[in-house]
């Protein structure tokens, strides 16, 4: 028996902090599309009996309708396999969401906030889904199995072991508690990165689709057979670009127009966007909003400034001039206590205005 699992597709995700560059929302919305496709595809030609998607498949609040009806007729192309939804902290099953007052196609299961159980020939799947965008606790402990004889699986969305807060909002769940109901796999979602444990039993497939660069690498699907009692999985790439992170030192660097021409020339992967990191001391204020008007280099999408002032305070404090009594009074700043990094960038811009200023 063949199944396909993914989660974390995030559907018309609205991308505003992932790049300066105003169309690249739209690109990785269709990428969306695309992959899904993609998956889809893979289903009809490879006889795929079992569909798991485990939450988060759109954003409630940015999702479009004709979005829900492109998904829902791409399930109409697999009729014969049955898919199983368990909505997550994005998607949930509220009363006016899509989930409840759309139409699905008759293989679709959406999962509600209580256990539930779809008996299949030589197999049962149960599910649970989050009824708000928070959820401290699914009651997993009171969730058993009913015929140990069959296969089982669970599919959920939820936070493998969470330990601080944040994690027990979004229903974290016991690894220990899940071993000990046995089930033969569980098809988890919420957290972006493939992770397996217990020779594949339990799962997160990632992100369908990277979100943003602290989802670096290769996303995409997992695909598994169960072979009698046993699981085997393997991860199947998916999207067609990748989100990478490269550094450029700007130490050497004299003028604007050369650090222009550098990060020109830095070489870039057709399927990679890129967060530009700009390190080392600067010689010149450089505002990062600019240089984007000026660059040929469309896949870098992203420039952080993590640059330093290339002034020495301590040495120029000592000088008996305007110069020395700024210094003075910025490195009093920068020295203060449980200072922010937010508050010592401020302070580093300033520093080196003012510097040009008494020139």
């Amino acid at each position: 028996m063949k199944f396909v699992h993914i989660a974390d597709m995030h559907f018309d995700s609205p991308f505003v902090n992932l790049s300066d560059r105003e169309t690249f929302g739209d690109l990785k919305r269709l990428e969306q599309r695309k992959v899904f496709k993609r998956v889809i595809d893979y289903i009809k030609e490879n006889n795929i009996e079992l569909f798991f998607i485990s939450g988060d498949l759109y954003e409630n609040q940015y999702v479009r309708k004709s979005t829900i009806e492109y998904i829902n007729e791409l399930f109409k192309e697999i009729p014969k396999t049955k898919i199983f939804i368990s909505p997550g902290n994005h998607d949930p099953y509220l009363k006016n969401s899509y989930y409840n007052k759309y139409v699905w196609n008759e293989n679709v299961k959406v999962f509600s906030s209580s256990f539930e159980k779809v008996e299949l020939d030589g197999i049962d799947i149960y599910g649970y889904g989050f009824d708000d965008f928070y959820c401290t606790d699914c009651d997993i402990e009171r969730l058993n199995i009913e015929n140990p004889n069959k296969l089982n699986v669970l599919v959920i969305h939820g936070t493998l072991d969470g330990a601080n807060l944040e994690e027990k909002q979004y229903n974290s769940i016991s690894k220990n508690s899940l071993l000990e109901k046995n089930f033969d796999y569980v098809a988890l979602g919420h957290i972006h990165k493939m992770q397996s444990y217990e020779n594949c039993k339990i799962v997160y497939p990632g992100s369908t689709v990277s979100l943003g660069f602290d989802e670096l690498g290769k996303h995409g699907m997992v695909v598994g057979e169960f072979v009698d009692k046993e699981v085997k999985i393997s991860f199947v790439p998916l999207a067609d670009t990748e989100f990478v992170e490269k550094e450029l030192d700007v130490t050497d660097i004299i003028s604007n127009d050369e650090l222009i021409e550098k990060i020109n020339s830095i070489s870039v992967e057709d399927n990679q966007f890129v967060k530009l990191i700009l390190k080392g001391k600067r010689n010149f204020e450089i505002e990062t909003y600019e240089l984007y008007k000026l660059l040929n280099q469309e896949r870098i999408i992203k420039i952080k400034n993590k640059t330093k002032i290339k002034y020495d305070l301590n040495l120029i404090k000592n000088d008996v001039t305007l110069k020395g009594i700024f210094a003075g009074e910025m490195l009093k700043k920068l020295n203060k206590e449980n200072i922010s990094e937010e508050e010592k960038e401020i302070i580093e811009k300033a520093i080196e205005i003012g510097f040009e200023a008494l020139e």
